[in-house]
């Protein structure tokens, strides 16, 4: 892993430290006021090792629109995962770090001309399509293009519906496509769905493995001899989440439907990566007082407190509005004893739509205070905007000394990368990962040698 931002620096998190820890620190420290993040590499790590064994037979391609910061991008890519980009310019990013470009499918199904041009320049050949259009615009820019077809399967229950946009009907409209294809020529060589993002259903995964299983099988009727299974995204990763149900069902699922062990599966995990990998720390800058008269006695009380902070929708908490996520404000003091009072948090624009938090219990902090936010990784930071001037905020990668060690054997990392933070660690977030053991997986590192790349595979014991 190399990184080349210099505002993104890993700091090395002793056996007393954790996410928390560095927060007050970052929080007390230096006249701090700006809103920012602390990113734990540590938990990207364990999220891959959790994927391995829960879904052996699953590579994942990571979904680069999630979360597109470089140093999730190398982590990832030294963890050996592939990539799902929608774009030349997510294409580029990802073939900046020396990854090769058959560890990359481009999974948007409606692409611009310049940038299937540009697909076939930098030879990534996989890419997803759902409709005719789609299919004529490849034979002339592409013909060598290993295309996959997206059927439609929406889960009942899901954060992010998707199936209104993508997804061609498998029973009705996917032989068509297929025969349109087998027409003109066009490689046709798998199935890919979604069934919608942060899946709330795991049933979903049956439902559309057995229809993708219906579209192998009309196929190669054709003549195609499909080898390729895309499972999507869908899998949650926030605190307190599992995917332990929907890999049961895509076990079973896989087992049934698809037992050859020929046949290539892959997804495309997202949120389940980041998403609690990033904390988020805001600044209370301002507050009012609703003040509520009783009309009989004419004595006022204190009915709600309004906290603006310094980051809103337009900036990271555009993930309410865009990936309708529920937001848990945790302040970082403990106000043990502290009555709590019907409150709301505000973003620090003046659009009057910036509201974080309608309506929440929380105790009576003052100005210069600050709340924290979980599960703040997906979907956030390549959204945020400065709008009304306000910064996007700064993120701090933080590891624990096992995944440091594991790097720094691993990878051509220098000292120069990394800092020591020495933080007590104190008892409001019961997180310490003094226990943490290295990962038992393997590591795809990629190893430039002349015009090639040489892979060697690395078993941390």
């Amino acid at each position: 892993m190399k990184i080349v931002n210099a505002e993104e620096r890993v700091h090395i998190l002793d056996s007393q430290s954790n996410v928390w820890s560095v927060i007050r620190e970052i929080a007390y420290t230096n006249n701090q006021e700006e809103a920012f993040y602390v990113c734990d590499i540590g938990d990207i790590v364990r999220k891959h090792k959790m994927w391995k064994a829960r879904l052996p037979r699953v590579e994942p391609y990571y979904a680069v629109k999630c979360n597109d910061s470089l140093t999730v991008l190398e982590v990832l890519s030294t963890l050996g995962t592939g990539f799902d980009c929608a774009s030349k310019a997510e294409i580029n990013k990802v073939l900046s770090m020396n990854v090769r470009p058959d560890r990359i499918i481009f999974a948007n199904p409606a692409k611009p001309a310049s940038h299937i041009r540009h697909a076939a320049s930098v030879g990534v050949s996989r890419m997803t399509f759902d409709n005719e259009t789609e299919l004529h615009k490849v034979k002339k820019l592409y013909p060598n293009a290993e295309m996959v077809i997206r059927i439609r399967s929406d889960a009942v229950d899901a954060q992010a519906q998707l199936g209104m946009k993508f997804g061609c009907n498998p029973i009705t409209e996917a032989p068509e496509l297929l025969r349109i294809a087998r027409s003109l020529g066009i490689n046709v060589i798998g199935v890919s769905f979604h069934v919608g993002s942060g899946c709330r259903e795991p049933e979903a995964f049956q439902r559309a493995i057995s229809a993708a299983r219906d579209v192998f099988d009309y196929a190669s009727t054709l003549g195609y001899q499909f080898h390729l299974l895309d499972l999507g995204g869908g899998y949650p990763g926030g605190h307190g989440t599992s995917i332990d149900k929907i890999a049961e069902i895509i076990n079973s699922s896989l087992d049934e439907y698809f037992p050859d062990p020929s046949i290539e599966v892959i997804a495309e995990p997202g949120r389940f990566y980041v998403c609690s990998a990033y904390t988020l720390a805001c600044n209370i800058h301002s507050i009012r007082n609703v003040i509520e008269t009783d009309p009989e006695t004419g004595n006022t009380t204190n009915a709600h407190t309004m906290y603006y902070i310094n980051d809103g929708v337009y900036g990271s908490f555009n993930c309410i509005l865009y990936d309708h996520q529920v937001i848990v404000p945790m302040p970082l003091k403990d106000y043990a004893g502290s009555k709590y009072q019907p409150s709301s948090i505000w973003g620090p624009t003046c659009d009057g739509l910036d509201q974080v938090v309608e309506n929440v219990l929380l105790p009576d902090m003052k100005v210069g205070d600050w709340i924290v936010f979980e599960d703040m990784g997906a979907y956030t930071l390549p959204v945020a905007s400065p709008f009304n001037g306000f910064p996007i905020p700064k993120v701090h990668i933080v590891a624990e000394e096992n995944i440091w060690m594991l790097l720094q054997d691993l990878l051509p990392l220098s000292d120069d990368h990394f800092e020591m933070l020495k933080v007590p660690a104190k008892k409001m977030r019961e997180e310490s990962f003094s226990d943490f053991t290295l990962p038992h997986f393997p590591i795809r590192i990629e190893i430039p040698a002349n015009d090639d790349a040489l892979f060697e595979q690395y078993v941390i014991d």
